[in-house]
Order: C-alpha cells, then sequence, then structure tokens
C-alpha cells in the first residue's frame, strides 16, 4: 500500500496565500506610518486657530483667522500709541482734552458760541504743547559720585557731565536727578558743537540710610504742564549715608581676654599664664611636673595655668521699638553698634554683630532669630548698619540675647546695645543668657541721663548720654 503523501501544491499555495496576506499587512502598515508621519490635518493640535474654528479648513475659517490676527497686531499698535501717550499727557493735559471735547460738543449742539470759542482755544494749547514734545536733544551725560560712602552730616555731592558730540548747536533742557525721595533739578545750558560742562548738585547727608541716586532724565514740558517726556540717560548710583562714630583705642576694650591680653580665672594644666603649684594627682602628665618643688617638699609637684583662649566679641543691636524712647536713642544705639565693631574689626578680633529679626504682620508665632551683619571691614559694617531701623515686630533685648548666645560659639565678651526702655530686671535676664564666664556688657543709650557705670553680677551696665561717653565708660570699666 502506497503511503499517502501531502500535496505539495497544496503547501506551496498555503505559503503562497499567506506571504501575500503577510505582504498585504506589512504593506498596509508602512502605508499607514507614512500617513502618520505627514498627516496634514489638526487632529490633536491646540493653537490659537483652532480656538478660533477649530478643526475647520476652508476659506471662511482663513478669513476669520485673518480677521482675528488683523484686529491683534491693531489692538496691540492701539495699546503701543496709548502707553506712550499716557506717558507723556499729564493729568492736566488729560483734563485739557476733556474740557476740549465737552466743549466742542456741547457748543455745537447747544449752539452757544462762546463755548466753541473755549473749545478751540484749549485745542490750540494742546496743540501747542504737542510741538514742545517733537524733536531730541542730542545730549551724551554721566553721572559720577565722587564719594559713595558718607557719614552723617558730611558734604557730598554728584557731578552731572554734558557734552555735545554733534556739529550742530543745541538748545538747553531741564534735567532731574532722583536723590532717595527727593528730587533736584538742574537746568541744562545750550551748548556749541563739541563742548562740555559740569554742574554738581548737593546730596542731603541728615539721615543715615541708603540713597538711590540717579538715573538722570532730561525733561521735555510745555510752560502750562499739559505734557511732559522723560528720558533717562544714565544708571542708577548707590550711595550709603553711614552712622556717626567715634574712635576707641583698643585699651579701651579690656573687657577681651585672649592670648595678647590677660588671662582668664579659669585653671587648666596645660597653658602659657603660671598660676600656682599642687600636688601631684593621678592622670596629670609628667612634663608638668615642677622638679625643684619636689626635691624640696619631697612630694611631686605640678604647675597650674590661668587659661587664656582666643576672644569672640558679640555685639547685639536691639530693634525692637520698645526698647527705645525715641529716634534719637536709636541712632545712638546704632552709632554705639559702629564704634565698637570698627576698632573690634582693625584689632582684628573674631567678631559678631547681630540685630532683631522682625516677625511678618500675619504670622501666628514670634520669629526667634538673628540677622547677622557683615564684619569682612569697617566700610561693609557699617554699609548694614546704614539701613537698619527699629520695628514693633523686632526682637525686644532678651530674646535677641538668648538667641545670639546659642548660635554663635566661644563668646568671651558680649556687648548689648540698646535704649533707656529695658529695666534692670530685664538687663539682668538679657545676661543670663549668655554661657557662665562670659563678659556681659550693656550699653545703655539715654541722652537724658548722666553717664554712669553700675556692676551686677555677671553684668557691667554703661549707661551714656552722648556718643562720645562711650570712649570715656569704656575706659574706667576697663580699669575697674
Amino acid at each position: 500500500m502506497t503511503p499517502r503523501s501531502t500535496p505539495p501544491t497544496r503547501t506551496h499555495g498555503a505559503g503562497t496565500t499567506n506571504s501575500r496576506q503577510h505582504s498585504r499587512v506589512h504593506g498596509s502598515t508602512t502605508s499607514l506610518r507614512s500617513d502618520t508621519l505627514f498627516d496634514t490635518s489638526t487632529v490633536g493640535l491646540s493653537n490659537a486657530r483652532t480656538r478660533i474654528v477649530g478643526n475647520r479648513d476652508g476659506m471662511l475659517a482663513d478669513v476669520i483667522v485673518a480677521v482675528v490676527r488683523s484686529a491683534r497686531g491693531i489692538s496691540a499698535v492701539i495699546r503701543t500709541v496709548a502707553g506712550r501717550v499716557g506717558s507723556v499727557v499729564t493729568t492736566l493735559g488729560w483734563v485739557m482734552a476733556a474740557v476740549v471735547t465737552l466743549s466742542l460738543v456741547w457748543g455745537y449742539t447747544a449752539g452757544w458760541s462762546e463755548l466753541v470759542a473755549v473749545g478751540y482755544t484749549g485745542l490750540v494749547l494742546l496743540l501747542v504743547a504737542i510741538v514742545y514734545l517733537v524733536g531730541r536733544n542730542a545730549f551724551t551725560i554721566t553721572l559720577e559720585l565722587p564719594h559713595s560712602r558718607v557719614a552723617v552730616g558730611e558734604e557730598a555731592s554728584g557731578v552731572v557731565s554734558i557734552a555735545n558730540p554733534s556739529r550742530h548747536r543745541i538748545f538747553g533742557a531741564k534735567a532731574e536727578v532722583p536723590i532717595g525721595p527727593g528730587i533736584a533739578e538742574l537746568a541744562l545750558p545750550g551748548l556749541a558743537a563739541g563742548a562740555s560742562v559740569e554742574h554738581q548738585f548737593a546730596i542731603p547727608t541728615g539721615r543715615r540710610g541708603m540713597l538711590v541716586v540717579g538715573p538722570v532724565r532730561t525733561v521735555r514740558a510745555d510752560p502750562i504742564g499739559l505734557v511732559r517726556r522723560e528720558l533717562a540717560w544714565t544708571d542708577q548710583h548707590e550711595m550709603f549715608v553711614h552712622p556717626r562714630t567715634i574712635a576707641i583705642p583698643s585699651t579701651s576694650t579690656g573687657f577681651i581676654r585672649d592670648l595678647e591680653g590677660n588671662p582668664t580665672r579659669d585653671i587648666t594644666s596645660s597653658d602659657v599664664a603660671f598660676h600656682a603649684l599642687r600636688e601631684y594627682a593621678r592622670g596629670d602628665e609628667r612634663r608638668n611636673i615642677h622638679w625643684k618643688s619636689t626635691a624640696k617638699t619631697g612630694t611631686y609637684m605640678v604647675r597650674q595655668f590661668e587659661e587664656t583662649r582666643r576672644s569672640h566679641l558679640v555685639i547685639a543691636l536691639s530693634r525692637a521699638s520698645s526698647d527705645y524712647a525715641d529716634d534719637a536713642e536709636f541712632e545712638m544705639a546704632v552709632s554705639v553698634a559702629g564704634s565698637l565693631g570698627i576698632r573690634a574689626i582693625r584689632d582684628v578680633r573674631n567678631l559678631s554683630v547681630v540685630t532683631s529679626a522682625t516677625t511678618p504682620e500675619f504670622a501666628k508665632r514670634k520669629v526667634f532669630a538673628v540677622r547677622s551683619l557683615s564684619t569682612l571691614s569697617p566700610s561693609r559694617l557699617l554699609d548694614d548698619l546704614s539701613i537698619v531701623d527699629h520695628e514693633e515686630s523686632a526682637l525686644g533685648l532678651t530674646d535677641v540675647a538668648r538667641v545670639a548666645a546659642e548660635q554663635v560659639s566661644g563668646i568671651s565678651v558680649a556687648f548689648l546695645v540698646c535704649g533707656s526702655m529695658p529695666t534692670p530686671g530685664e538687663l539682668r535676664a538679657a545676661s543670663t543668657r549668655f554661657p557662665a564666664g562670659v563678659e556681659v556688657v550693656a550699653v545703655v543709650c539715654d541722652p537724658d541721663t548722666v553717664p554712669g557705670l553700675r556692676r551686677v553680677t555677671g553684668l557691667s551696665v554703661l549707661t551714656i548720654g552722648f556718643l562720645e561717653d562711650l570712649q570715656k565708660s569704656l575706659a574706667k570699666a576697663a580699669t575697674s
């Protein structure tokens, strides 16, 4: 019996059919990918056109899109023109424009010739005012400050240099120089071709702070004040008005204890300042044995030393309004902090100057923090002191002392600077916030009292009526 075999044609036909089907599927897949990659339909697109007309793609949709684009361009031009017009037309100018419009409309409507005359008169004034804005002076203006840092009460000035680099003569103009909250007005003269001139103006320094000077801007305006155009020529400059300070000799800071100063009363087994001898105890180092005394007494004797440490000064300035009776006391306190800080910086001491942090107006809890001022140089310290001010929500003296004691390590001397309002109990409580062994000095600024020095346990209270009393009080405290 002959075995049955599978017809090769059926197998071949099936394979051919599958291959053709696979080819059709593969071809359709390739075609789908090609269509997807180069699809130009708006399906899934989100832009300005689809937000306006959706997926519509016809002549009407194109017209709508063109109208919207034109409207947007026109509105942008209108906004630009309105912004420029609004920047040059003063309040009086807008009032005059309204009066002109109402006078002409009402005058022609009611047949009131006098009112029409008023309208045309105002229109003429507006047209004449616009003429003053036409053109631009070919000035070259620079602003210089000879000194960017001055003390309160010192003379300070700025220099405005005007040059005419063109080949034609230019007419004079009016210039303004903002100085803090005020403005200095300058009259710029007419200049011939290639000519230049300098104009010096005074800067008020009667109050401590930071003044922003500039930019110099020229002003073109009509005599009545209907229009006004300002053009800035220079950048802004900063001037610091430092608090007044006095020189304090190094000998006045006799509270400081370090290797160059006096040793502390703390006893240690290893240092440079010899204190006394005592009997040897278990654990003492053999190198500290005093052999001559040991030979005389027959008992091992070791040396004791007075501990010396590198001084770290902390000057804590209270900014709480409740610690001061008036602004004069606070200004004196800032000057005291600056004088002490400058002396310490020049003596190359380790120094930290801190002031009270302010609690935000709507905060639920008091913010216990202090702000550290720069002590890199005297000028940097005075720059920071120039911008401090007292506030009702700032930390009081006791809280400032507590935060400073927690954040600054290795304190040897702490100066607490405040006004006349803290009581002796509050001063004592502030001094107890520092670790034992820290010399605490409270400097109380009170212009209505006699300068003096009081000492209690762990606290020295210096009361000064004038800044010059600080030097005498520190010298007295050091000698005592």
